[in-house]
């Protein structure tokens, strides 16, 4: 399936058919996934990222297992380093409607979600969406908004809808946010609040090429877009049943028990000031079982925590140091990496 966003500049008139479409519910998959094809599709896609992407497939890699976990992804880091490239590429990769919305100091909360328009041909109000109304929206470089429009992505993140009005509208079923944030310590930036960090399931850093990823770059990249030819990889009904897979994949007593304590030593640790929430241990799960699907597995193993320890919880953190920025994710990597070597993991 070609990659065609949604149309969104069209009278106001059409913007109930144009919810109703991208709202309705996804069609039903011919044949249910199983683990290892889970895996092939999910490797498809990275494949596809990759083209795009040079030089980066753990990052790829997670950013895909936070997609099928039915998370919401923030990307921090300085311009210039792929974090729209990837954003637009997973969204071009799995077939979905995408948005992107610049956030700058000006931008209000009608912008974003949509509004109530006259009109007159028959003398009342009719809701015009916003472009939030997509299966994935790119909010670029979030930080640089005023709270009050930062605070308009809450509800639709954690509930999956948006009220106007007084009025609830449902955001499609695949709903997912891909944010960028510029470091702490960059002009014009409004720190996010706590409340807004612990929606996003993973943080990742991209960081800057190799040298040698670098040089092919300036090598072969000329004036045309790399995102322009990128093909889907999989369609919108397959991502929905990657994540109904990822869902339902079991998780041991004991694997559970060894989240709950990686959970505990972040709050008794003693450089940590506020370590991970119960919210951030069920996001750690949720992490964690689209992780197990990369091995072709229904069930999560305590490798698979690991994995998704530093991404999923070093975000949601409060460190006693003053430390700020990129020294503070840093740090807090350094952390749960030492407390993931402390405790034990069940055999």
């Amino acid at each position: 399936m070609a990659f065609r966003p949604i149309p969104w500049s069209t009278p106001a008139s059409s913007g109930l058919k144009l919810l109703a479409a991208v709202t309705q519910p996804a069609r039903p998959l011919n044949s249910l996934l199983d683990p290892t094809s889970a895996r092939e599709a999910m490797e498809r896609v990275s494949r596809n990222l990759a083209r795009v992407v040079l030089g980066k497939p753990r990052q790829i890699q997670l950013a895909v297992s936070c997609l099928v976990a039915r998370g919401h992804l923030l990307l921090e880091d300085v311009p210039g380093v792929g974090k729209t490239t990837l954003a637009e590429a997973l969204a071009r990769s799995c077939a979905l409607s995408f948005a992107r919305i610049q956030f700058t100091a000006d931008l209000l909360p009608a912008d974003i979600l949509g509004a109530q328009i006259f009109h007159a041909g028959q003398s009342r109000f009719e809701f015009r969406p916003g472009p939030l109304f997509h299966q994935l929206v790119l909010a670029d470089e979030l930080n640089r908004a005023p709270p009050r429009t930062q605070s308009a992505l809450l509800e639709a993140m954690s509930q999956g809808q948006v009220t106007v009005d007084g009025v609830t509208h449902p955001l499609p079923a695949s709903f997912t946010v891909v944010a960028t944030q510029n470091p702490s310590d960059f002009s014009g930036t409004y720190p996010l609040p706590d409340s807004q960090l612990d929606r996003f399931l993973m943080r990742l850093t991209l960081g800057h090429p190799s040298p040698k990823i670098e040089a092919e770059l300036l090598r072969t990249r000329g004036a045309e877009d790399p995102l322009r030819g990128l093909a889907s990889a999989i369609t919108a009904e397959e991502l929905l049943g990657l994540q109904k897979l990822a869902a339902a994949a079991s998780v041991d007593e004991s694997v559970a028990e060894y989240a709950v304590r990686l959970a505990t030593a972040t709050r008794e640790h003693p450089d940590i000031d506020r370590g991970a929430s119960t919210r951030a241990a069920l996001s750690l799960v949720a992490a964690a079982k689209a992780h197990a699907l990369w091995d072709s597995r229904d069930f999560v193993t305590p490798g698979d925590v690991k994995a998704a320890l530093v991404p999923t919880l070093s975000h949601r953190m409060l460190l006693k140091s003053a430390v700020q920025g990129a020294y503070a994710r840093d740090e807090a990597a350094h952390l749960l990496e030492e407390i993931a070597r402390k405790v034990p993991a069940p055999r």
